[in-house]
């Protein structure tokens, strides 16, 4: 049986108690991305002893990164580390009674209702808006709150998704306590480039933290099924100038909403994903090999040999290899460009924002 004499300050809480310490204990909370938002959320559920934390991200550490995303520090950005690993492996560290899952992987229709299987909160840890309209679809076909998040320049926003469902069996439901959903406030992504991002208009670290600390709260409310403290506002921060603000977002479900009242959803039931894909905020594009679909779950079971792989392109420039990626320094029509491939071939090409030109430099160094 689990010791839970570590948790006794967080048990003497009201809300919380031996009862529920022990439910937290017993459930699953997914995160989906591990930078800034989803790094420090993971710790403080993990710290917290959640029985089971589920990480997902598709990218590897960089030096930009450490000013902000907790679990990361320098050897994981020298050794390009993918965050979901090196986050386990902290968080292992930080509390062994937690079982602490990590998928490298980019998350798609294809995988998403997979990858969430058993858990019963996601966190969005994100960076694109078309991955939290995925989340958003699969949390009303599943049934599953969700905590969106997101923080750029000082400013930071937070909120609940408690989604109505075709059964309308959910115990928020049953309370009268539904939200709205992601597509009753915002019916589709915003075009690329009209948003700022981390890259354009950066980011103070402390400003990641308040947003995730909030998201843990709400998270850690909804796996005691507390569900009438669950904030039903969309929380906005700009922290330089201490200005803040909220919304009700209870009221602001629609009867007409696409998504959560007449049941379409687009973003999930796309048959097939795009072979590229260029990484939000930066000068990359994410790379999937040949015959890659959407509809195929991801497979953990590594796939490509990376040493074969170094021992044909090392002659064209730098390579490393680790348990995790290959990355290389290369040229390609004499733009520098820095490919790190994973264990699936799926590879991130960065240098370039140009679809086509990593796409031929993947053929050509990869072969894939």
């Amino acid at each position: 049986m689990t010791d839970i004499t570590r948790y006794q300050r967080q048990m003497l809480l009201e809300p919380i108690g031996e009862t529920g310490q022990r439910r937290l204990g017993q459930s699953t909370a997914l995160v989906i991305g591990c930078g800034a938002l989803g790094s420090v959320a993971a710790e403080l559920l993990v710290r917290a002893g959640v029985g089971c934390v589920r990480l997902v991200d598709r990218d590897f550490v960089e030096p930009t990164n450490l000013h902000r995303q907790s679990l990361f520090d320098q050897d994981d950005a020298d050794r390009a580390t993918p965050k979901a690993e090196a986050a386990r492996r902290k968080l292992a560290a930080i509390n062994p009674q937690v079982a602490v899952e990590s998928l490298v992987a980019d998350v798609h229709p294809g995988n998403i209702l997979k990858i969430a299987d058993g858990a019963q909160v996601i966190l969005d840890g994100t960076d694109n808006y078309e991955t939290r309209f995925l989340i958003n679809d699969a949390s009303v076909r599943l049934g599953l709150p969700w905590v969106y998040g997101g923080a750029v320049g000082a400013e930071g926003m937070q909120m609940n998704v408690l989604p109505h469902t075709a059964a309308e069996d959910t115990p928020w439901e049953r309370a009268g306590l539904v939200t709205a959903c992601l597509r009753c406030l915002f019916d589709s992504p915003p075009p690329p480039g009209s948003q700022p991002t981390c890259d354009t208009a950066g980011v103070l670290g402390p400003v990641a933290w308040m947003v995730a600390s909030a998201q843990a709260v709400e998270a850690i409310k909804m796996l005691l099924g507390d569900w009438a403290s669950v904030d039903r506002r969309l929380r906005q921060w700009e922290v330089w100038s201490g200005r803040t603000g909220a919304m009700d977002i209870g009221a602001a479900r629609r009867t007409d909403c696409p998504c959560c009242a007449t049941r379409r959803l687009d973003y999930l039931d796309r048959s097939a994903g795009s072979q590229t894909t260029t990484i939000c905020g930066r000068m990359a594009v994410q790379v999937l090999p040949q015959g890659a679909s959407a509809e195929g779950a991801e497979e953990l079971t590594p796939r490509v040999d990376f040493e074969k792989i170094a021992a044909a392109i090392r002659s064209q420039g730098a390579v490393m290899v680790t348990p995790f990626t290959l990355r290389a320094e290369l040229s390609y029509r004499d733009e520098p460009l820095c490919l790190t491939l994973f264990a699936d071939g799926r590879a991130i090409i960065q240098g370039t924002r140009d679809v086509a030109i990593a796409r031929a430099a993947y053929s050509q160094f990869i072969g894939l």
